[in-house]
């Protein structure tokens, strides 16, 4: 709208043609250039609400950004080389500790359904690690070993027996064996229980477990269920 604002100031102070020009004091006409200027002819290319909220927004990162390399020794180089020095702890953090998970309780039992033979357990095992559901593997596998060990009375069948409370029992008839099982139970409890999610490699360990296990003779100065 060319000479809009000129036109509303031209008409408050009477000036144009042959007339004397007339002072006006400074507020009346800002009032009128302010109203001129208000009108939607003169907004509407202006940006929408979003553009300037994101333009505000970045204004603020930038300005954060400026301060937080200027109170960093080596300025924006050594903000960066910061980030990045916290983002490779955090990463390794992350990959030894593995996802956040919150420990349960109390264990649950180990066995929650029908009875099953170890034989029955092993091959529910292998069918789930061959589909890669490494998690209900390594939970089959760890009934197969505590039902093989009830199968041939190292331990005496007792339900609701939690996977800790079977590597106990069972270390005292094999205690060459007794690490491994306390692994072995962890591992069971971290994944039934735990929120973290089985490996190839926790399953292969405690497969491998069990098979020694077969072939093992237990202690013979150790009765099952007797006390340590």
């Amino acid at each position: 709208m060319p000479g809009g604002v000129l036109t509303a100031v031209t008409r408050l102070t009477g000036t144009g043609g042959d007339a004397p020009p007339v002072t006006v004091p400074r507020g009346p006409a800002q009032e009128a250039a302010e109203r001129e200027l208000s009108k939607p002819a003169y907004h509407e290319h202006d940006p929408s609400w979003f553009v300037r909220a994101l333009n505000t927004f970045w204004e603020w990162v930038g300005k954060l950004f400026s301060a937080a390399s200027d109170a960093t020794p080596g300025g924006a180089l050594g903000l960066v080389v910061v980030l990045l020095a916290v983002v490779a702890v955090a990463a390794a953090l992350w990959w030894r500790l593995g996802t956040p998970h919150r420990s349960p309780a109390a264990p649950a039992p180990l066995f929650d359904d029908r009875p099953r033979s170890a034989a029955e357990h092993r091959a529910a095992a292998d069918a789930h690690a061959a589909r890669g559901h490494f998690d209900r593997a390594v939970q089959e596998r760890m009934r197969a070993l505590v039902r093989s060990l009830e199968e041939r009375a190292l331990l005496d069948p007792r339900p609701g027996r939690t996977a800790d409370e079977a590597a106990t029992e069972a270390a005292r008839p094999l205690p060459l064996h007794a690490e491994r099982l306390h692994a072995a139970a962890r591992a069971f409890d971290d994944v039934a229980y735990g929120g973290r999610s089985a490996t190839p490699e926790t399953y292969q360990r405690l497969a491998s477990l069990d098979t020694e296990l077969e072939r093992t003779a237990p202690s013979l100065t150790a009765t099952p269920g007797a006390p340590r």
